[in-house]
């Protein structure tokens, strides 16, 4: 179940450290580390992204429908574009000093083989004190509480990093993604377009 923050609302710049895929200038955040099981069972780990999740990463784009694809970006983005190696090394390096990439992990008991069955980042702006924040969930398990969970660890991590505002960014037609952020606190409003709402919440 996405919701859609791309590269920074228009207006907004966001701090991009790995832009320049230079090396990361802060240790793994493990403290954003943390277990939790999904409606129907599944466990998953929840933690900051690493270099070496991008097989993973790939692996986890292949499982998303076009409508997924459409609600995150608010566009068409093929697979191929969504894979290529500049993009995700960019993300799976970030700089956690200006953005928290996390993702779900699910670790098969049978196989050992782990996969990503979700991801949410949040990129500190580069003025206010805000933050923007985005996430997408695997088809297969939307509808299981993930997303909720994903954002609800977000909020975790601007708390921590001591942020004062978060933003994120939807269509208008995004209900059920309009439902989770108004549980969790924050408020909604349209923008200028009128295809898109803003959610809000203050800390």
């Amino acid at each position: 179940m996405p919701w859609e923050l791309a590269q920074g609302a228009p207006g907004k710049e966001v701090w991009m450290g790995s832009a320049n895929l230079d090396p990361v200038s802060r240790s793994y955040p493990a403290q954003y580390v943390s277990s939790w099981t999904m409606k129907y069972g599944t466990p998953v780990t929840i933690r900051p992204i690493r270099p070496e999740d991008e097989p993973l990463m790939v692996n986890f784009h292949k499982t998303l429908s076009d409508r997924t694809v459409y609600l995150r970006y608010f566009s068409s983005l093929s697979l191929s574009r969504r894979t290529a190696h500049e993009r995700l090394f960019r993300i799976c390096t970030c700089d956690y000093q200006t953005e928290i990439v996390l993702v779900a992990e699910h670790r098969n008991p049978q196989t050992a083989e782990s996969q990503i069955l979700g991801v949410a980042r949040l990129n500190k702006l580069a003025t206010n004190n805000e933050a923007e924040v985005a996430g997408l969930v695997s088809d297969q398990y939307q509808h299981q509480g993930l997303g909720s969970e994903l954002l609800r660890q977000l909020i975790k991590v601007a708390q921590e990093e001591k942020l004062s505002c978060l933003r994120a960014e939807m269509l208008r037609d995004n209900f059920p993604i309009q439902i989770i952020f108004k549980r969790l606190g924050f408020r909604l409003r349209l923008l200028g377009d009128s295809a898109s709402v803003q959610a809000i919440l203050d800390l």
